[in-house]
């Protein structure tokens, strides 16, 4: 049932779509990234997102309007109620290729998760039917849902969220059956098991770092046009301004490089190279592909790792704690390739989903009143998409670089400032040849 997903996962678009030949798309990109660099280190030479109160506070309504009670359990509820609409037809659905519940998961809530924070702000925590699940129990039981029976240990970090992550990027990329229903609900079943159990013994804080979706949701929501100042209050704001103030917590890195390097994985997975190497591995399928995907995620780790701590070494800075100081600089390069990856994907089987919503059950009917619509591919031309694609790399790139930057100014002499970035600079250029080449590889 995934084969079209897949395939449309990186555009209809390829290399003969691009306005210019795809070598010089390579160096055009090449050469943005080292000017970008080139013009921070001349004029950006302190930092600038450092304690104080950046952005604009948003109009006095509007921002009372969004952090009323009202509007936040109104939220809430929407969660719960499309969740129970979703798990209708997971679970009384028939388990063919019309049941919309592959689809919402896949495509409307993987890949729309990230889409809609980078627009909204952190909205998975508004909506997360886990969170309103748990707090509704504790209020039944006269208890605060933000206490458990001992705090959230401080060390554990974003390493459950990690975990969580690349439980879900192997469900997505490798489990065989991953569009059964028994196989999607047994997978959230367990998930919604853990994190439930997880948030009764330490409260509901452990959804804010430890909860998957609600981690990579808030991540991405660094780079939201709408944030929260250092007083609290809703302001429009630089992305940078909300991507320095990330705080640096263990696990990060493993999040960040989960998900760069499974997006990766996704990209490699459908070349006629992976496509060899699997038919001729001695292995079985799953294995090779457990092993594939963990390669990507490993090398993603290793490579950036290794640049923070060269960088730190050449900045004349401890090198230890320096992939978690600088691992907020991955996430736009994340964002980027989600965008690049999979916009194509939600636009086009977006609407296929919600045409199969209407029918939920399988038995002809017609709640929403889109079953007799079909899939419109024209909103999008493969130029489009195309264009879009190098654009959303490289954009993502220079948004990583300039984080990273800030990041440097801040943390090393002036002088060592910009030789200390240089490593990283490195990665990133040899992150976007790949991402690009992984994009429109025939």
């Amino acid at each position: 049932m995934l084969d079209g997903p897949t395939l449309l996962a990186h555009g209809i678009g390829g290399r003969q779509d691009l306005p210019i030949p795809f070598s010089y798309a390579l160096a055009a990109a090449v050469i943005t990234l080292v000017v970008t660099f080139a013009l921070l280190g001349a004029l950006w030479r302190e930092p600038r997102f450092t304690g104080r109160l950046t952005g604009r506070p948003l109009p006095r309504p509007l921002a009372t309007l969004l952090d009323s009670r009202g509007f936040r359990v109104a939220l809430r509820v929407v969660g719960v109620l499309v969740t129970g609409y979703v798990a209708m037809a997971a679970i009384f659905g028939r388990d063919d290729a019309l049941n919309p519940t592959p689809y919402v998961v896949y495509i409307l809530f993987w890949v729309g998760l990230p889409f809609a924070s980078l627009i909204l702000g952190p909205v998975w925590r508004l909506l997360n039917p886990l969170r309103t699940l748990h707090g509704g129990l504790a209020r039944l039981m006269g208890a605060d849902p933000r206490d458990g029976l001992r705090p959230v240990p401080a060390g554990l970090g974003y390493w459950p969220a990690a975990a969580g992550l690349f439980a879900f990027v192997w469900l997505e990329l490798v489990a065989p059956d991953r569009a059964t229903l028994p196989v999607l609900r047994t997978w959230f079943a367990l998930y919604a098991g853990v994190n439930l159990l997880a948030a009764a013994y330490f409260g509901a804080r452990w959804f804010d770092r430890c909860d998957a979706f609600e981690a990579y949701s808030c991540l991405v929501a660094r780079l939201a046009p709408i944030g929260r100042r250092s007083d609290g209050m809703l302001a429009l704001r630089n992305p940078l301004a909300g991507l320095a103030a990330t705080p640096p917590a263990p696990g990060l890195v493993a999040v960040v490089c989960v998900l760069l390097g499974s997006t990766a994985f996704d990209g490699f997975s459908n070349s006629t190279t992976w496509f060899r190497l699997s038919e001729e591995a001695p292995l079985p399928g799953m294995a090779v592909g457990t092993l594939g995907l963990l390669s990507f995620i490993v090398a993603a780790a290793v490579t950036f790792s290794a640049a923070a701590m060269l960088a730190g070494r050449l900045g004349h800075a401890g090198r230890r704690r320096l992939p978690r100081l600088f691992a907020h600089s991955v996430i736009p390069i994340v964002v980027g390739y989600v965008v690049a990856h999979y916009f194509s994907l939600f636009v086009f089987e977006g609407q296929r989903a919600v045409i199969l919503l209407a029918d939920p059950l399988g038995n002809g009917a017609n709640w929403l009143g889109t079953a007799n619509r079909g899939v419109d591919f024209s909103v999008l031309t493969p130029t489009t998409i195309a264009v879009t694609q190098v654009l959303a790399v490289v954009l993502g790139h220079v948004v990583g670089v300039a984080a990273a930057h800030e990041q440097a100014v801040r943390l090393f002499p002036r002088r060592q400032a910009l030789a200390g970035q240089v490593p990283l600079l490195v990665v990133m250029v040899g992150y976007t040849l790949a991402g690009l080449t992984l994009l429109f590889a025939a």
